[in-house]
């Protein structure tokens, strides 16, 4: 843990540090305060100009902490962003935290004469942060409160101290001058002995701050080398990702490339076991026409012997047709036969019914002849 020598009440502009160090106001021994409590939020300020809008302090989510000076027993709300102080608020009891939103909290400062704003990553970061505010402040009324009664009671220790040195003078005045002068002489030497011994103390302390001071120059620097050879060695780590990314971008360019042949070469195979198994097919086919070009001579002799057959069946059929015909014709001359006999036919009925007429009337008059007689 480092710690640095600053004016009373100034923080230490290195977020990384736990502990700020300033010397008190009446130049006495070295102060430290403590973390207490600490969070990560975006810090945001009030537009002096608009009184509205707020502006950002920090660029992105920063450590803020509650800091408690044992010494002056007060409490502080610091945040740095790197060199960069941009929350130094000492709480009084008149302040008050305000959530505006889920996420968002702001306090106001007359001091500072500003407004910060805290926005959290969750609801539950800023109940934590609110409710040790009012911790804080009410620890602050307390101090407030005793500060107050300490006050009152010095001051009443210091009217009575005054009334006593009073009475003193009074009594050293009817005393003999001598007595007088010899009492005097006593303070300075011992005021003298005193201010020779402080002397001699700050000189210690001067020294010892000193040698301090140099101690933190050389780890100051010290520090400063090493962040440059981190720094370079952040560029070279930074150079090297850089090459290897690029050397991970072409090998999955490979990678993917690869894939691609890969499916195209599964898409061949599968066109290939197509083009295989048509070719199994069409020699199955093939297989088959020669099969069956083997009966082809057979199936020609049969086809001619089929139409032999079918030329004697046209010739036997033309035959019947003609003997039909002829048959038509004889039947349409023996229906005009028949029709000419059933005419003579019907004039022969037709004669015998009139012999067969006159043939009863000659009969009749034979009987009447053979009646006569």
């Amino acid at each position: 843990m480092h710690s640095v020598v600053l004016s009373p009440g100034s923080p230490l502009p290195c977020d990384s540090l736990s502990v700020f160090v300033y010397r008190d106001l009446d130049g006495g021994a070295l102060v430290r305060e403590q973390p207490i409590f600490t969070t990560r939020a975006h810090v945001f300020q009030i537009d002096p100009s608009t009184k509205k809008n707020w502006v950002p302090a920090s660029k992105q989510a920063v450590t803020v902490s509650y800091f408690y000076d044992v010494t002056r027993n007060s409490y502080r709300i610091i945040s740095v962003d790197g060199a960069k102080v941009i929350i130094n608020s000492t709480i009084t009891p008149n302040m008050t935290f305000t959530k505006t939103s889920q996420k968002f909290g702001q306090w106001a400062d007359s001091r500072a004469n500003t407004v910060f704003g805290l926005g959290f990553s969750s609801e539950q970061q800023l109940t934590k942060f609110a409710e040790k505010f009012q911790e804080v402040k009410e620890a602050a009324r307390l101090a407030r409160d005793k500060s107050q009664e300490k006050t009152e009671t010095s001051s009443n220790h210091s009217q009575a101290s005054s009334v006593n040195g009073t009475d003193d003078e009074k009594a050293s005045h009817v005393g003999p001058a001598d007595t007088h002068l010899k009492s005097e002489n006593d303070k300075l030497k011992i005021a003298l002995t005193q201010s020779a011994a402080n002397v001699k103390k700050w000189e210690v302390e001067l020294q010892t701050l000193r040698e301090s001071n140099a101690r933190l120059t050389a780890a100051l620097q010290e520090s400063a080398a090493s962040v440059e050879q981190w720094k370079r060695q952040f560029s070279l780590c930074r150079e090297e990702n850089d090459r290897l990314r690029n050397k991970i971008d072409e090998l999955e360019e490979q990678c993917s490339e690869i894939n691609r042949e890969k499916e195209r070469n599964t898409q061949l195979k599968q066109r290939i076991e197509e083009l295989e198994s048509e070719v199994r097919e069409k020699e199955t086919e093939l297989n088959d026409l020669r099969k069956q070009s083997e009966i082809i001579p057979q199936l020609m002799s049969e086809c001619e012997y089929v139409s032999e057959k079918l030329e004697a069946a046209e010739r036997d059929n033309q035959n019947l047709e003609g003997k039909v015909r002829s048959l038509k014709t004889d039947i349409e001359e023996s229906k005009y036969r028949q029709r000419h006999l059933k005419v003579e036919l019907k004039s022969f009925l037709e004669v015998l019914d009139a012999k067969i007429d006159g043939l009863h009337d000659f009969r009749r008059g034979l009987s009447k002849l053979g009646a006569d007689s």
